[in-house]
């Protein structure tokens, strides 16, 4: 049976997602770059259960102990116990975690090595926060940045700032033990400094006073707070080794693979997709609607949404697919997936969405209208009633996001 457009879409990010897995990724590294025993293990993030799984399966006994935290319903049985905590925002959850991982650093011999498996989520995960700031405040400091519009490299900047964990210091808590940390890239340029908020990396931009510019007084007043961090020519750092082992360029090179598989055509657009996601959404369309027909467009990045004060359903791929419906309405022959690879698109449990050119009409036959629903953040609804939402579930990874178009002939 002849396999559609939206179907043949849902199988390439499928595909692109797969290859990078947390559990093949850091399996795959271990395999080849094996670490002796006595292995800790501290995995934090949305993939942190994955990766975990990878370091099991490729040191099985060397691995003595484990210290693991995952977004809620991103849990799964291991052999070591699996700490559940908030996300986007941190909670009382998050800062158990924190004294939880002080507790299990404290445990390590000083013989023993530390492997540290990062991934999208673990800002929010686990926590350890100085004098001066409680949780309170970290969570409203959280929810302004989340509203805000700015990206992961600005939200991260402030949150390093007010942890005894992030910006390095987790590298000179664990000191002087050897530490490989292995990364999922979450963050444009894949920065070790900004993954997760930068725990094992070394940051000189720690060692200037913040730009305040722009931040509300109770920021300005938390950072007050602001513990010192290591200089970027620390001991501590002399013993980290630090790899990257999946990244958004991987997961498009896959995408790209599967759609040429299925006898398509396929355009890798150089493009990091950033800024505000409606306008991001609109301006893919456009593109799409003047391209070849017949050839597959994969696109990744990572956009925002700035959220007005009572935010609805959805994420910033729910409101870029939105926006990009707008401009396909009643183009037949032409589709536009965007998706979040950690399969949650903002506080949803959906991925994202694949819109087509009656996206707009089957939703407003359902009594939506779509702008009012992208000015009230609220795309997620509107997308549900036009049947055009993806779900996948937690899914191992995180990379960002990836959105895919497809015209074909009329």
């Amino acid at each position: 049976m002849p396999v559609g457009p939206r179907q043949r879409l849902l199988e390439i990010f499928g595909s692109a997602v797969a290859a990078v897995n947390g559990h093949a990724c850091v399996r795959r590294y271990l395999h080849t770059h094996p670490v002796a025993a006595p292995v800790y293990l501290i995995a934090i993030g949305k993939a942190a259960c994955a990766m975990a799984r990878g370091a099991q399966d490729a040191l099985g006994a060397a691995v003595r102990d484990a210290f693991i935290v995952t977004k809620r319903g991103y849990a799964e049985d291991l052999p070591w116990p699996v700490r559940v905590a908030g996300h986007p925002l941190p909670d009382e959850a998050s800062i158990e975690a924190g004294t939880a991982l002080l507790e299990f650093s404290a445990r390590i011999p000083a013989a023993g090595r530390v492997l540290v498996l990062l991934s999208g989520g673990a800002s929010a995960l686990v926590e350890v926060l100085p004098d001066g700031v409680d949780l309170k405040r970290l969570r409203e400091i959280n929810r302004w940045l989340l509203a805000s519009g700015r990206d992961i490299a600005a939200c991260n900047r402030i949150r390093k700032r007010l942890s005894l964990i992030k910006g390095g210091r987790l590298a000179e808590l664990l000191a002087p033990r050897p530490i490989l940390g292995l990364a999922i890239a979450d963050v444009p340029g894949d920065d070790p400094r900004v993954i997760g908020s930068g725990p094992l990396t070394a940051d000189a931009d720690l060692q200037r006073p913040v730009d305040s510019s722009g931040l509300p007084d109770f920021v300005r007043e938390a950072l007050a707070h602001g513990p010192p961090a290591p200089a970027p020519d620390a001991e501590c750092f002399r013993q980290v080794r630090y790899e990257i082992v999946a990244t958004l360029e991987d997961a498009k090179r896959a995408a790209a693979q599967a759609a040429r598989k299925l006898g398509h055509e396929v355009v890798i657009e150089p493009e990091f997709v950033s800024g505000a996601a409606a306008a991001a959404g609109a301006r893919l369309a456009r593109g799409l609607l003047q391209s070849a027909a017949g050839a597959v467009h994969v696109w990744g990045g990572e956009t925002t949404v700035r959220l007005p004060e009572a935010p609805g359903r959805g994420g910033r791929n729910q409101s870029l697919a939105l926006a990009a419906a707008l401009v396909l309405r009643g183009h037949e022959n032409v589709w536009l997936l965007a998706a979040a690879t950690d399969g949650s698109d903002g506080p949803t449990e959906d991925a994202g969405a694949l819109v087509d050119g009656g996206t707009i009409g089957r939703g407003t036959d359902a009594g939506l209208d779509a702008d009012e629903s992208l000015a009230r953040a609220d795309a997620g609804e509107f997308l549900e009633a036009s049947g055009d939402l993806i779900q996948t579930g937690p899914t191992g990874t995180n990379v960002m996001d990836i959105i895919l178009g497809l015209r074909t002939k009329d």
